[in-house]
Parts: structure tokens; sequence; C-alpha cells
């Protein structure tokens, strides 16, 4: 995976390694020829990342745990915090490609072994399974956003950011909605056989048909892996505004996490059940889908620069939605296009993190940059999400989602001194 020279900081990296596959580089731009494989890799991140971080409450909450025991499912978060400390090792060894064929092979056998615990509502070995499935998830995330920006040039990571994130939605609503509704409906074993057959046949097929990047000059990275870790930990740390875009990174969620964590919770207290919820959740989730597409229509016509403010307060404004859910308890009907509204707005907000972490993301160390971001990025998911049980338990609904929304303070005031050019 490795070239003679060092790459310049601001220009595409070597590719991954092939000579063993004798394949062919693949030119540049790609466009179009791209599409099949961006959408497909990023429904096989989305579909795991649902099921460990939405399907979970679901399933906990069918079980009828506690709201600690619930918000407690976001410690399942920690993989994604600390993916950093072996994304150096799926940048230095193998192929990306290898990476990610194996690690969805992998991903669709857990999730598929999840069918039985659930179906028999065994909580305990339920939690350990999601725990395996995490960290199988986190370290295919790696591969995944890896493969992605290796593969492809920088026009073409931009022209297509919003097809990769409309897929990992996609994805997601096929888990918090598609798969929750199965389970109502059939069972949660049929949930998880479904999921975890989808994912096996995702890696058959990447296996065969996902493009091999040309291979590099010999020697582009260190030789040692420690000295591959600390090369990619301290060219990160020596962009402009390091230290004010990685407070950024970690606060600019912060508001959503505490809401998340316990929106499965607040909806079944305002009376919708598993079906209902599931619904919901797959009708909110192509609402968020096209937020995130016009969040990558917006800033790619306004820029990060003019945009990365707005979309912060906006993302903020929309948790009130949830303080007056929780303090009027509507019908159902004002409840569905509250949740519709707050998913659009959260799908804009997710885009620009992700256009501003991408854009932190330089020469050979691309995929090691994207973990770092990326797991900065859910430390306040993991944090405040493990807390928001307890704390609905002391507040009560509508004060505790007003305390959500004063954590979207912090990132809104951020937001207008971070790097954007």
């Amino acid at each position: 995976m490795i070239s003679s020279k060092p790459a310049h900081p601001t220009e595409p990296a070597g590719d991954e390694p092939s000579t063993a596959d004798g394949a062919a580089a693949i030119d540049a731009p790609l466009g179009a020829r791209a599409v099949p494989w961006v959408a497909s890799t990023y429904f096989a991140e989305g579909l795991p990342f649902s099921i460990v971080h939405q399907v979970s409450m679901e399933l906990f909450t069918a079980m009828g745990a506690s709201p600690e025991a619930v918000g407690l499912t976001a410690l399942y978060g920690l993989p994604w915090n600390l993916k950093f400390l072996w994304g150096p090792v799926v940048d230095r060894y193998g192929t990306l490609r290898r990476w990610v064929v194996v690690i969805e092979a992998a991903l669709g056998v857990a999730i598929g072994l999840l069918a039985w615990p659930a179906q028999r509502m065994d909580l305990g070995l339920v939690a350990r399974a999601f725990l395996v499935v995490a960290v199988l998830a986190a370290t295919h995330d790696v591969a995944v956003d890896g493969f992605y920006m290796r593969a492809l040039g920088k026009t073409d990571q931009a022209a297509l950011s919003g097809l990769r994130a409309a897929a990992f939605r996609v994805a997601m609503t096929a888990g918090k909605g598609g798969l929750v509704v199965l389970a109502g409906v059939l069972s949660w074993r049929a949930s998880f056989f479904t999921a975890g057959a989808t994912l096996l046949i995702l890696a058959l097929v990447h296996g065969l048909a996902l493009p091999r990047p040309r291979a590099r000059e010999a020697g582009s990275a260190p030789a040692s892996l420690g000295r591959f870790y600390v090369d990619a930990f301290r060219s990160f740390l020596a962009l402009p505004g390091a230290r004010v875009s990685l407070a950024f990174i970690v606060v600019y969620r912060a508001g959503d996490a505490l809401m998340f964590a316990m929106s499965t919770k607040l909806l079944a207290h305002l009376g919708l059940g598993l079906v209902e919820r599931g619904v919901l959740n797959g009708v909110g989730g192509a609402a968020g889908i096209g937020g995130s597409m016009l969040g990558g229509l917006v800033i790619s016509r306004l820029g990060l620069r003019r945009t990365l403010g707005p979309i912060a307060l906006l993302q903020g404004l929309a948790i009130l939605l949830f303080v007056a859910l929780a303090a009027i308890a509507p019908s159902h009907a004002w409840i569905n296009a509250a949740v519709i509204a707050e998913r659009v707005l959260e799908g804009v907000g997710g885009a620009a993190l992700m256009v501003f972490i991408m854009s932190r993301c330089v020469g050979a160390y691309r995929a090691s940059h994207f973990a770092i971001g990326s797991a900065l990025m859910s430390v306040a998911a993991m944090v405040l999400g493990s807390a928001s049980g307890f704390l609905l338990t002391r507040l009560g609904y509508p004060a505790f989602f007003a305390l959500a929304y004063v954590a979207t303070i912090p990132g809104i005031v951020l937001a207008r001194f971070v790097p954007t050019g």
C-alpha cells in the first residue's frame, strides 16, 4: 500500500496495491461508472450502523428495558470512537478492497446469528452480540471510507458525496424502518436473517465487482506500523485550525446525541407501537435522505464557508420540535409531521459535517484521517447517549429535550470559527 516518495499533502495519495490481482489502474475521473459501487458500499456501511445504533434501541424497548438500559446502548458507539486505533492497520496492511469484502461477509454472519437470542428475548446475550457487530461495523467503516477516498479523485469525491450520504441513509431507513416493521409483522428472527443475508449478498457482489485501484509505487508511507501511526496523527494535528476543528467535530452533534438516544422512548411514551414506529422511521429516513441531498446541493452551490453556521443553527432549532412533542403530547398526525421535519433538518446537518470532515483528510493518510474525524464525531453520541436514560428519569421528557437543545449551542458557536476554506 505504499510508495517510495511521500505523497503531496493536497493531492490524491497512491492507491492500494493490486499487483497480486493483476489489476489495471482506474482512470480518473470516473463519474457515472463509480455510482453503482459507491451506492452499494455505503448501503453496506449504513445497514450495520443502523442495526447497532437504532435497531438495538427498538429491540431493547420491545424487551421492556428501562430508559437507563436503552440509553446505555449508546456505548455500542465505543468502537467508532476507538476505530482510529486500528484505522492505520487497515490503511497499512492488505488492500482496502479486501478489507471491505471480508468484513462485510463477517458482518453478514454475525448479524444472522443475532436472530436466535433476539427471538428468545435473551437480553444478556443480545447485548454481547451487538458489541461484536459494532466492532466489525466500525472496522468496515474505515475500509469503505478509505476505499472511497483512494479510488476516487477529489472531483469525483465531491460530486458523489450526496450519493454516498443518500445510500447510507437508505440503509438506515431499511434498518430502523424496514427491519423494525418486519420484526413487528413477522419476528425478530426474520428481521436479523434478512439483514445478515443482505450483507452476505453484498459481500459476494463486491468481491466480484468492486474496482481495483492502481498499484502504488513502493514506499509512499513509512515501513513500520508505529511510524505510520505517528505520522497519521501528526499530519492530522498539523492541519490549519486543528484544535478548533477537533472541538467542533466533538460537539457539533451533541444535542442530536441526547435527542436521538431517547427518541424511541418518547415515541413509545406517546403511544406509538412497534410497527407504527417502524413505519415512521422509514418515512423519516426517506425525509433524512432528502435532507442530506438538499444539504449537499446547498453546500456545493454556496460553499461550506457560507452554509456551515446557518445549517448548525437550523439543526439545533429542529430539536425544539421534540420539546413541543414532549410537552404537548399531540395527535399522532402532529407527531409524524414533527419527526419528519426534524429528520429533514438532521439530514442537512449531517451532510455539512461529512463535508467538513472530508475536507480535513489529506495526503497518504486519508483513511486514517477520516477514522480520526469520524471517531471524534461519535464521542458525544456515546458519552451523552449513555447518560441520557438517567437524565430522562431525573428530568422528565420536556426538560430532557430542552437540555438536548441547550447542548447544540457550543457547536453553533464553533461553526463560526472553524476553517472552511
